[in-house]
């Protein structure tokens, strides 16, 4: 198939973009080099463009037969949703309608859309599976929750067929150690710790130690971000099948602590790895952990990569590996 990927200069957009170039697909990415990256471009065609510019998403069906599109062109950073949220409603919510009204001028019927476990809010229950509550909390959380509400609607008037999947923490990196995790400033948990292993930063803060978890520090679902590809895939399947509209949850089912990853992080790489202690941030639940038992049943995912030995020693290669130390 001819597959757009939208955001494929990005951290997991590239990983799905050697995965599928791999499968034999044709590849068209589209990216507007705001937080990507173009040596993670591993191949296809470059459609260098904004999705919030209607004539410039017209040429490209215009003049590309696309079959399918996967979106993972969003910003994620909560905090800065919280300060700037017009900068997430204008990327993350505005430019995606325009993505899809785009895509139903091109008659393109398939669309599958990273989506978060933001949008479940504080849990009410853990782990946490699709009939949860949706009680976004902050503007990140909001924008995909509303995009997903939008691809309803565009099921139910123009049939177009979509598949959101709801990641819990993506972490690790390319196993080949070809593509990794980098992000401008860095926000995620794993990769601030490997670079305090490294060197490139002096200690990792932890924020808070009186939960009620076995260690006092927050719990999170991570998952590596090749079982992420491969639940894409998956989809892409689900929906070429004739599947219906539907949302899916990718988590390990299993939580670790903060607490837990700096103890993994230091028995892989051999650091000593300086931590800071600090007070909690407001909005942080005490546990956060996928039921992925819809994804197993009917997309028929099984992570590979689950142990967080397996996520932490991935992405500490990669670490290593590259010179920005």
């Amino acid at each position: 198939m001819k597959i757009l990927i939208v955001g494929g200069a990005g951290y997991i957009g590239s990983h799905m973009v050697k995965s599928l170039l791999a499968a034999g697909h044709e590849i068209v990415v589209a990216d507007n080099f705001s937080t990507g990256y173009r040596d993670a471009l591993v191949g296809g065609q470059l459609a260098e463009l904004d999705i919030a510019n209607a004539a410039a998403l017209d040429t490209l069906f215009n003049t590309q037969r696309i079959d399918v599109v996967f979106h993972f062109a969003s910003y994620i950073q909560v905090g800065e949703s919280v300060n700037e949220p017009g900068k997430y409603y204008a990327n993350n919510l505005a430019a995606t309608l325009t993505l899809l009204q785009a895509m139903e001028r091109a008659g393109v019927r398939r669309f599958i859309f990273s989506s978060t476990a933001a949008v479940y809010g504080d849990p009410n229950y853990v782990p946490i599976d699709e009939a949860h509550p949706k009680a976004p909390i902050n503007p990140y959380g909001r924008s995909k929750w509303m995009v997903e509400q939008i691809l309803e609607d565009f099921d139910r008037a123009y049939g177009l067929k979509s598949v959101c999947l709801r990641y819990f923490n993506a972490a690790g990196a390319d196993p080949d150690q070809q593509l990794g995790e980098r992000h401008e400033p860095e926000t995620h948990l794993i990769p601030l710790i490997l670079q305090a292993a490294s060197g490139r930063r002096s200690a990792i803060t932890v924020f808070g130690r009186d939960y009620d978890t076995p260690d006092g520090t927050c719990i999170r679902d991570y998952v590596h971000v090749a079982d992420l590809v491969a639940a894409h895939a998956l989809a892409l399947d689900y929906l070429q099948a004739g599947g219906a509209s539907k949302a899916f949850n990718l988590g390990n089912g299993q939580g670790f602590s903060v607490q837990q990853v700096i103890d993994t992080a230091r028995q892989v790489t051999g650091k000593t790895i300086n931590v800071v202690d600090a007070p909690r941030r407001a909005g942080d639940p005490p546990r956060l952990v996928a039921d992925a038992g819809l994804a197993h049943k009917v997309l028929g995912w099984q992570p590979q990569f689950a142990s967080l030995d397996r996520i932490v020693g991935d992405a500490w290669a990669w670490e290593l590996k590259h010179p920005w130390h």
